[in-house]
């Protein structure tokens, strides 16, 4: 596998969620709830109170797998986008970014679509799991969202 290969480097999904932004943003902005909405199943816990409130804080994450990773937040607009760069602590991110924008529809249903962007990744050792990122896991993270929020 190669950095240099003619793979997409952007996979994005989105759907129709009948709730509104703020109850939704609310569940992606805090790392406590992202392990209930993950499709990936990457996401074991967070701490609580890492609430996203601007560009430049980071908040942490452990994994699955057991490993820990700081999420360094590039994009914030409050209940309309959120974006966030991970990587190991202490170390520079690898390039790689999530981001979640969300557009109010009317006061019950808002469209939300989510991205995986790789095509700033450097790291070699993280290409396989980039590339089965798919819009296929993003839905299910999106589904997963859909099904939290409708029902909160």
């Amino acid at each position: 596998m190669s950095i240099n290969d003619d793979v997409p480097r952007v996979a994005s999904a989105s759907r129709e969620i009948a709730a509104d932004a703020g109850r939704i943003f609310e569940l992606i902005v805090d790392p406590k709830q992202q392990p209930r909405w993950d499709g990936n199943d990457n996401l074991a816990e967070a701490s609580a109170g890492q609430r996203i409130r601007a560009v430049g804080d980071v908040f942490t994450m452990t994994l699955t797998i057991g490993s820990v990773r700081e999420n360094h937040v590039v994009e914030f607009e409050e209940g309309r986008l959120v974006a966030w760069r991970p990587s190991e602590p202490g170390k520079p991110t690898p390039g790689h970014l999530w981001r979640w924008e969300l557009e109010p529809i009317d006061s019950s249903r808002t469209r939300v679509t989510h991205t995986y962007d790789w095509s700033e990744l450097t790291d070699e050792n993280r290409l396989g799991r980039a590339r089965a990122t798919t819009a296929d896991k993003l839905q299910a993270s999106l589904e997963r969202l859909a099904a939290l929020a409708e029902r909160e």
